[in-house]
């Protein structure tokens, strides 16, 4: 895995082509295992049509069915973690999905 060089990140978090890997604040149980680094994969479109249609329309349920999908890591899993890793989550999550490169034309 390759790091990708962008804008400043937390020191909790590392960035690759492949994903991220975010370190926890507390330590959780994912798969009956107690880790303290997550790592979460880059979405696929797919990833995101599937917890779309799981959630039923619930924008919550889609987040949750989305990082556990994207961890291999159960629902349960996911809302075990403290808040504050939650959101590190989400900020993994929304880093890798973000396009750091301006668009190649003008409006």
């Amino acid at each position: 895995m390759t790091p990708i060089a962008t804008k400043k990140l937390p020191s909790w978090l590392e960035l690759t082509e492949e994903g991220a890997t975010i370190t926890l604040r507390k330590p959780v149980e994912i798969n009956q295992i107690k880790v303290n680094r997550v790592s979460l994969r880059a979405p696929t479109v797919k990833d995101v049509q599937q917890a779309t249609i799981q959630s039923g329309g619930d924008a919550e349920k889609r987040e949750m069915i989305l990082f556990a999908t994207l961890t291999q890591a159960g629902d349960k899993d996911i809302a075990g973690m403290t808040v504050v890793d939650y959101n590190r989550l989400q900020a993994g999550y929304f880093r890798l999905v973000e396009d750091d490169e301006p668009y190649p034309y003008n409006d």
